[in-house]
C-alpha cells in the first residue's frame, strides 16, 4: 500500500526531510515503524521503541495497533509539553 509519512521536530531534523510517500507492506502502525527502522542510520535512531514517539494517523493521535489503510497519512513526533 502507499501512503504518506510525516517527520516533526527532532525527528525531521534528524531523518532530514519532513515526509515522504512510501510502499509499504505493513498492516499495523506498529509494523510501520519497525520497517523504518530497519532502515538503519536516523531512522534506527530516532524511531526506536524505546524512545518516547507520538503517533497520528490522518491526524489523529494512536497507538501502534491501529491498522494501516490505503493513503492514509501517518505522523511521527517527539512527545509536546506546554505551559
Amino acid at each position: 500500500m502507499n501512503l504518506t509519512v510525516r517527520y516533526f521536530a527532532s525527528i525531521r531534523e534528524a531523518i532530514g526531510q519532513g515526509s515522504e510517500t512510501i510502499h509499504t507492506q505493513a498492516i499495523t502502525l506498529a509494523d510501520l515503524r519497525t520497517e523504518l527502522i530497519a532502515r538503519g542510520g536516523a531512522y534506527a535512531e530516532t524511531l526506536i521503541p524505546v524512545r518516547a514517539v507520538r503517533m497520528a494517523i490522518n491526524q489523529e493521535l494512536c497507538d501502534g495497533t491501529v491498522v494501516l489503510t490505503e493513503g492514509c497519512e501517518v505522523a511521527f513526533f517527539p512527545p509536546v509539553t506546554g505551559g
